[in-house]
């Protein structure tokens, strides 16, 4: 299977995750449903169509094509880390957490509906993740099926992304005297990598699951993406620095005002740029064994280290 660039890869993927949610998001109940009650389904729509790169999907299918999976086969999959990572942006932009008023140049959810709806939505997407992943057309093995399910579930939960954003609020005051915590780096590195990273790093791995690759290939994929997910961590945080918030799409310079455990607020602006570039080659590196077909997982690392949004 021939590889592309990751832009031309982001091309290909994003409508297609976008038809497949628009028809996920459709009124018809599912089979075992009862009713969609159209204002939830609509806050729904409004969190995941119309918006977003679709990295994490795209790096999921990257990686099962990385072992001659079609795009086709890893859709499903694809899909329902959407879904998860839609639902943590539905949360991440109440008000009890980030309280944000924009998201991807348009109202957040809350702001566009209200609070509540915002929650439920958020709820909403999480179950449909897992929903998607479970139903035997995500794959015709159930043993692959419930790999999906458990890779997901642990990124997303106590250990991984819910985890670090306790950390991260934890880091911003929220909790005891209501100062902000000093991290050291390695508690900033381990914050970010749950927070953020665990979620990319569960692309690449459920493309490798699917794939049905082996145990070293695995363990490539997983110091690859790590690596990335913490790249990617780091360009968010020097964007929310330095970037316009009608390029970035949300509202700019709120993690320092917030408080919050970044690498940039540590090291500063040249310092996280630094990190930034080493965390790129090792990601890249750590593709070395894949030869000319992990091209495309090589374009998302550049992309990820070069991105203005």
């Amino acid at each position: 299977m021939q590889p592309q660039s990751f832009e031309a890869h982001l091309a290909e993927v994003g409508p297609r995750v976008e038809a497949a949610l628009e028809a996920l998001l459709a009124p018809e109940p599912s089979a075992g449903e009862i009713f969609r009650p159209e204002r939830l389904l609509a806050a729904m729509r409004h969190a995941m169509l119309g918006g977003g790169k679709r990295l994490r999907p795209a790096l999921l299918v990257a990686s099962a094509r990385l072992f001659g999976v079609e795009a086709e086969a890893a859709l499903r999959a694809a899909v329902a880390i959407e879904c998860v990572h839609g639902y943590s942006l539905v949360h991440d932009d109440l008000p009890a957490m980030d309280d944000d008023d924009l998201r991807r140049g348009r109202p957040t959810v809350h702001r566009a509906f209200d609070e509540a709806t915002a929650i439920l939505a958020g709820d909403a997407l999480l179950t449909l993740a897992f929903d998607v992943l479970a139903d035997p057309r995500a794959h015709e093995d159930a043993s692959v099926r419930a790999e999906l399910v458990l890779a997901l579930a642990r990124a997303s939960g106590l250990g991984g992304m819910a985890g670090g954003q306790m950390l991260d609020l934890a880091a911003e005051g929220r909790f005891g005297d209501g100062r902000p915590e000093a991290l050291a780096p390695a508690e900033i590195l381990r914050l970010q990598s749950m927070k953020t990273g665990a979620l990319i790093a569960a692309a690449a791995e459920m493309g490798a699951i699917l794939g049905r690759a082996t145990p070293d290939e695995k363990a490539a994929l997983g110091v690859y993406s790590r690596a990335l997910g913490a790249a990617f961590q780091i360009a968010d945080d020097l964007l929310d620095a330095e970037g316009e918030a009608a390029a970035v799409g949300k509202a700019t310079g709120k993690d320092a005002a917030a408080g919050k455990a970044t690498l940039v607020g540590l090291l500063g602006l040249d310092g996280a740029r630094s990190r930034l570039s080493a965390l790129t080659d090792e990601a890249l590196a750590a593709l070395g064994g894949f030869g000319a077909r992990a091209e495309t997982l090589r374009g998302a690392a550049r992309f990820v280290a070069a991105r203005k949004a």
